[in-house]
């Protein structure tokens, strides 16, 4: 039987919690919206012992509760006297991002109803501070569409089996757009030669055969490679050891394109050739003005 697995949703409203709900409930979570959360300790007890229907329990807790949201920290730690394992997935997007959500619902934050909608947002971040340092997972939806947002939820909540270890997710992104929120691990590969100076490059991404080759072809890509994959081929099988079940390797350039990219396939294809549970996902590699990309996973050329 699987093992029991819950994720506790919390975060900014209007960040996409309610998204998230239906996405799990889609990959055979059991989820409840809204629950106080004095009620969490009992209803995770009952879930683990109900069997196979219930052994994956999704729960949004958040603002909407009131003055029981303040009982969240005295239930979490009321789940580890239980040793019941679980994740919390934090939700969150720019002010700015969340305000042009409320104008286009023509909804009030629930903590400013008759107030500027700045003033709620600055009250809940000060409510949701100390649990957001608590998460186990972050999740900006601040440029995030729909689809994007199931993929990863899918990519990062999908029951994995036991027997097939921990699962990896190298990403590729561009500095200037942020870092990665969830990641474990960052790597900054801006020093290595960057293709964008050189104008049959500038839209081919790092996943183009000429621009990944360029990128190879200099002793400095080599040598960083070597150290690259000898650092993760040491602490992935010792994080293992300590029972981590998902591991998120950041790589990054200047904008996400070309250097990040290659290096992300490069440490994709060997995590493969090792034998481990991994994907590969490109952050911002789209942002950019891209002519053309080969996607070897998905066997389709773009562009020209």
């Amino acid at each position: 039987m699987e093992a029991f697995r819950l994720l506790i949703v919390t975060g900014m409203s209007g960040a996409g919690k309610t998204q998230v709900l239906q996405a799990l409930e889609d990959m055979g979570y059991l989820c409840i919206d809204n629950i106080p959360p004095v009620l969490i300790p009992k209803l995770s007890e009952i879930c683990r012992q109900g069997g196979e229907r219930t052994n994956r329990v999704a729960l949004v807790v958040d603002i909407r509760g009131g003055e029981f949201f303040e009982a969240l920290s005295s239930s979490l730690d009321r789940l580890k006297d239980m040793k019941v394992d679980f994740e919390i997935v934090f939700m969150d997007a720019t002010d700015e991002t969340l305000i042009r959500r409320y104008k286009e619902s023509r909804r009030s934050h629930p903590l400013a109803p008759d107030g500027l909608i700045t003033t709620g947002l600055k009250k809940e971040r000060q409510i949701l501070n100390s649990v957001r340092h608590k998460a186990d997972f972050i999740i900006d939806t601040t440029n995030m569409k729909t689809a994007s947002l199931k993929e990863y939820l899918k990519t990062r909540f999908t029951q994995v089996d036991e027997g097939h270890g921990m699962s990896i997710t190298v990403v590729s992104f561009g500095f200037k757009y942020g870092l990665p929120l969830d990641a474990d691990m960052v790597w900054d590969v801006r020093f290595l030669p960057n293709p964008f100076y050189i104008p049959d490059f500038r839209h081919k991404t790092g996943r183009v055969k000429a621009v990944n080759e360029y990128i190879h072809s200099f002793e400095v890509t080599e040598e960083f490679k070597k150290r690259y994959f000898d650092t993760i081929d040491f602490l992935v099988p010792n994080y293992e050891q300590e029972g981590k079940s998902q591991f998120i390797v950041a790589v990054g350039c200047t904008g996400g394109m070309h250097r990040s990219v290659a290096m992300a396939e490069a440490l994709y294809s060997h995590l493969l050739e090792n034998g481990y549970r991994v994907s590969v996902e490109h952050r911002d590699m789209m942002k950019n003005n891209v002519e053309e990309d080969y996607n070897p996973h998905e066997i389709k050329t773009l562009g020209n």
